[in-house]
């Protein structure tokens, strides 16, 4: 068994187009696991092995891959970086141990990236920092490290200095070990630091050790002792920074030029945390992903303690049924080797196992456990989906079954008053890209209607003193209950109170009133949108000896609500996207007019090197249909990105 403490699980993490994919690419290469570089622009990738992600140039689903460095086993995650794929990056942070976070040193910290970055400090990821694309026009690590610095706010540790700039970069001075790695014809060589840089370095050298210094206590000693640090102290306390998230170790290079790839792997096994040894522990996993292809169906764990072998019988604990677990594979994007036995710490797939959804927990029958899944966020754009042959209906809801098995973002339901198929997700194009996976895998034609976002309604004004009293009898025992709700609006959630004194209404039937209120949240009276941003508080109400019961309350509590939202005053809210729009300068104008036209509100204006950065909040109603139409007025030479925001009223 390999120790653990020779594991490291990481995640790939940043915007989209800074570089993800092709990091990994060259990892692969480094490590000898490939032995041809793969490119994004020529679909040529391990783990954008996706037909789609071929033909779009982008990551849509997290792809594992393994490989070896140093005598440390690497399981790697390749994350997407566009904000509708959002989930699966959550579900990938779940299941690991460490990550780095790619910046493009151009561009600096962009939207997703900040977005990414909450999200790791969500699930409390230690994170490493890759400044990628040295070699760009424009490039430069300083002001990329600023923006690090002013945006997501950790201390950065910068451990490199660029030698050479833009089209002439050619390597780094490592200043832990103050020692100049070049990179020609591909191969890394060490020497001595360049005298040219040699002052700078020794400067950029002393900051880092003050900066750590301040940081860490042990390091902090041995500066105010020898008024140095050594390499060894330096290096020990960069990973206790990085392990406590006090600070961020930052390195640079190029992986299109396959330029600082090595010290980034040494940076990963020197800095990044290793499993919890917890194999001697009763089996425990969490399933983060599910695929079925050609292979059949892959459940995705990440184990947390114990073994598992071939044959081995896990509980699925939600479902509360065992599965038998058929093999056990080492994951490399679509490319697998079989394994007998995985141990705490691993990422692999198994098969056989064949009711598991991303997020359940998978242990062993004689020691139930339960680990906590990644939070899943509600959906805001719907598409009704229907066949085009009604022949194919059947085959059609099965493949939209399975979708949102694997991907959990997805919601399918039927709308009772239309008859239609709704495919709800995280974006136009997270729905784009669901449609055409069935099209492609099931060799279906479907007919998709125009997206629709989902609105939702809030208290404008409220009311007070709303009585309501449910009285049913008819024939043996009856159901009784009184209750008075005041309404009134709230920033955002939902929150009940219960201001009933003397024992009138009993705790246990409070309990009920809310359980009530919440079913009322589900559909509003201004067009049977969910209802949020509310304050409901008990006031008044009363029992009956014989015939209250909790389902008399929770009935009461529900049509109380539902009567005090018709006489309230209602708001209509709709989603709101931030988007960062990048164009040329001289484009800017129609791109104004357009996101003028849309109801965007401008926050921001920067010019960048020939190009503008626009950042405005747009009605996500308002986004269909903006691509084509930047690409439109910019020829193609325009980008956006937009993340969710939250709701606003609707205007």
């Amino acid at each position: 068994m390999r120790e653990l403490e020779h594991v490291r699980n990481l995640g790939i993490l940043a915007h989209v187009d800074a570089g993800k994919t092709t990091i990994t690419e060259r990892i692969l290469y480094a490590t000898g696991t490939t032995h041809k570089r793969g490119e994004v622009h020529d679909g040529t990738t391990v783990t954008d092995f996706d037909s789609q992600e071929r033909d779009r140039g982008i990551t849509i689903f997290a792809a594992a891959v393994s490989c070896a460095w140093a005598g440390h086993r690497l399981n790697l995650i390749d994350t997407p970086g566009h904000v509708d794929f959002a989930d699966e990056v959550e579900r990938s942070l779940r299941v690991l141990d460490g990550a780095v976070a790619v910046f493009d040193a151009v561009a600096g910290v962009e939207p997703q990236s900040e977005s990414v970055w909450r999200q790791a400090d969500r699930h409390g990821v230690p994170r490493i920092a890759f400044v990628n694309k040295l070699d760009r026009a424009g490039a430069d690590l300083d002001a990329a490290v600023a923006s690090i610095r002013e945006r997501l706010h950790p201390a950065p540790l910068v451990v490199q200095l660029p030698i050479g700039a833009e089209d002439r970069f050619a390597g780094v001075v490592d200043l832990v070990r103050m020692r100049a790695l070049t990179w020609v014809d591909e191969q890394a060589h060490e020497g001595p630091v360049p005298d040219g840089l040699a002052d700078e370095a020794r400067l950029r050298r002393r900051r880092l050790e003050e900066a750590v210094a301040e940081l860490d206590a042990n390091a902090l000693e041995e500066f105010c002792e020898e008024g140095t640090i050594s390499a060894r102290t330096l290096e020990t306390a960069l990973r206790e920074v990085t392990l406590s998230g006090q600070g961020l170790v930052v390195l640079c290079g190029s992986a299109y030029r396959n330029r600082g790839i090595e010290p980034l792997l040494d940076a990963v096994v020197a800095y990044l945390p290793q499993p919890k040894d917890l194999a001697d522990a009763p089996f425990a996993a969490l399933v983060f992903k599910v695929v079925s292809g050609a292979t059949g169906r892959l459940t995705y764990l990440r184990i947390y303690s114990g073994t598992i072998g071939k044959g081995t019988t896990v509980l699925d604990v939600g479902a509360r049924r065992t599965e038998r677990v058929a093999r056990i594979l080492r994951v490399r994007a679509d490319r697998h080797t079989d394994l007998d036995r995985a141990v705490a710490g691993d990422i692999v797939a198994v098969a056989g196992v064949k009711g598991a959804r991303a997020g359940t927990t998978l242990c062993a029958p004689d020691a139930p456990t339960l680990l906590e899944p990644a939070a899943v966020a509600e959906p805001v754009v719907s598409v009704a989906v229907e066949a085009r042959r009604s022949a194919d209906t059947e085959r059609l809801l099965a493949a939209l079954a399975q979708l949102a098995e694997e991907d959990p973002s997805l919601v399918v339901r039927g709308d009772p008053e239309t008859g239609q198929t709704v495919l709800s997700g995280r974006g136009e194009l997270h729905l784009e890209v669901a449609v055409e996976k069935i099209r492609r895998s099931r060799g279906l034609e479907v007919s998709v209607g125009r997206p629709r976002v989902a609105y939702r309604e809030t208290v404008a004004r409220g009311v007070s003193g709303l009585l309501y009293r449910h009285v049913k009898q008819d024939g043996g025992a009856g159901q009784f209950a009184h209750v008075v709700l005041d309404v009134e609006p709230l920033d955002s959630g939902f929150e009940f109170h219960s201001a009933v004194v003397g024992g009138k209404v009993p705790r246990e039937y409070v309990r009920a009133v809310e359980a009530g209120c919440r079913d009322a949240l589900s559909e509003g009276p201004l067009g049977g949108h969910p209802v949020t941003g509310l304050r409901v508080t008990l006031t008044d109400g009363a029992t009956h000896p014989n015939d209250s019961s909790d389902m008399a309350f929770r009935t009461a509590g529900r049509f109380a609500l539902r009567e005090a939202l018709r006489a309230s005053e209602m708001a209509l809210l709709e989603p709101v996207s931030e988007v960062t729009v990048t164009v040329p300068d001289d484009t800017v104008g129609g791109v104004l007019g357009d996101l003028a036209a849309r109801r965007g509100a401008i926050s921001a204006s920067v010019a960048k090197g020939g190009t503008v950065v626009v950042t405005a909040a747009v009605p996500l109603a308002e986004l269909f249909g903006f691509a084509n139409r930047l690409r439109s007025r910019t020829q193609g030479r325009g980008t956006f990105t937009a993340r969710p925001t939250g709701y606003a009223p609707a205007k």
